[in-house]
């Protein structure tokens, strides 16, 4: 794994996965990867990888106690050197006793899964919106962990006489955060009628909603339409607020939105926050769902957003499979003479087309937003998809669309 750029990076991690039977090597792999590019977002060099076998998490600190010992090693042998590790993370959500047993055997900073997400979407936050919402899941991760913010305490001073004062201070935290997590409720729900008024004076306007895994192209789509500047980057959730544009196509004009991407083990506060976010993707009349088709778990990623997409609304909507980036498509050729069945790997672009395409008939696509590739056709497809909506909508006035002045629209 070679992730190192010219970024500056303010830490060195170490990543610590887990080979279980519900995980085999080759999941446990890909997980460690995106976590990874997970660190690398916010900004750690993720510099050495420690796997175990297990039959599943240790209860007591998730690796075994050998394996632990190897990592402590290891964070004391690059102590004094130029790659001394500053902090540890774990590929799964860490429960408390296991937070609080790993960090006073390491004595270093140790995250979870959850925790550096969380810390990315602190990162990311910008409008008051976004910040509220991530504001209320680190406090909701926060409260059952209270107790490992006193440990301290007990290394200064031991725990005789100590129990008493850190009882007290933990029991008042936790009330100052329960009522923290009671206003930033109420304040959310304050911003959700502010949304909701917004969105019913758009009109009866036809909405897209782009949907997708995080860093599959939404934002580099959602310029090309609007031609907007959405910021869009090689990084893990570049957009957290939903974003709104005016898109006309011909004479058709309709609402985009873009959402905040999916990711494999998002913190369940994480989507409960930002269901809020996401009441785009619940009143859009169209989804666009956008896929990397570069990434060698495409098909797990489509599972995932779809899973997510379930859990925010029930309501089966239209939806159009666009797979992005086919300019950084690649696959390594069968051997005529390997007799092994053929692997993801294995498949030409050709052929998945031919897959998907059959599975999803004249709802799939194939494109490069970055080359240009394919965007009149689909432009075509979202083009049809949405009159025939509009006309559903208007059976009436199915060419009222031909008239529409743009202005009177926003």
């Amino acid at each position: 794994m070679s992730i190192k750029t010219t970024e500056i990076y303010s830490e060195n991690a170490i990543l610590v996965g887990l080979i279980t039977q519900m995980q085999n090597e080759k999941k446990a792999k890909e997980y460690i990867d995106e976590l990874a590019f997970l660190a690398d977002t916010a900004g750690a060099y993720p510099q050495k990888i420690f796997f175990q076998r297990l039959d599943g998490p240790n209860s007591v600190t998730f690796v075994g106690p050998g394996k632990l010992q190897e990592i402590k090693a290891y964070i004391k042998e690059k102590e004094d050197t130029d790659e001394k590790i500053g902090l540890v993370i774990f590929d799964d959500e860490l429960t408390p006793k296991q937070l609080k047993n790993i960090d006073k055997e390491l004595e270093i900073k140790v995250l979870d899964r959850t925790s550096l997400i969380l810390d990315i979407f602190a990162k990311r936050a910008q409008t008051s919106h976004a910040k509220t919402q991530v504001e209320l899941a680190q406090y909701k991760y926060l409260l059952p962990r209270l107790t490992r913010m006193w440990t301290h305490l007990e290394r200064q001073r031991g725990g005789v006489g100590m129990r008493g004062p850190g009882e007290t201070q933990i029991e008042t935290d936790r009330r100052i955060i329960l009522n923290k997590i009671s206003w930033l409720k109420e304040e959310l729900i304050y911003i959700d009628k502010q949304k909701s008024t917004q969105r019913k004076n758009r009109g009866n306007m036809v909405r897209v909603a782009l949907v997708g895994y995080t860093n599959v192209g939404k934002s580099t789509i959602m310029n090309m339409l609007s031609k907007s500047d959405v910021f869009a980057e090689n990084k893990l959730f570049v957009t957290l607020d939903t974003t709104v544009r005016k898109v006309t196509i011909e004479n058709l004009p309709f609402l985009l939105s873009d959402t905040v991407g999916f990711i494999r083990k998002l913190p369940h506060d994480l989507i409960e926050s930002f269901k809020s976010t996401l009441d785009e993707v619940r009143e859009a009349d169209l989804l666009v769902h956008v896929v990397d088709i570069s990434n060698p778990t495409f098909e797990d990623q489509i599972n995932v957003v779809e899973k997510t997409l379930h859990e925010i609304t029930n309501e089966a909507k239209p939806t159009i499979l666009v797979f992005n980036k086919i300019d950084a498509f690649s696959y390594t050729p069968k051997d005529a003479d390997d007799l092994t069945p053929k692997s993801r790997e294995n498949y030409s672009l050709e052929e998945l087309k031919s897959t998907w395409m059959a599975k999803m008939q004249e709802n799939c696509i194939f494109i490069s937003a970055q080359d240009k590739t394919n965007l009149e056709e689909f432009k075509t497809l979202l083009y049809n998809k949405v009159k025939e909506i509009h006309v559903t909508r208007f059976p009436y006035n199915d060419f009222l669309y031909q008239v529409y002045d743009e202005e009177e629209l926003i």
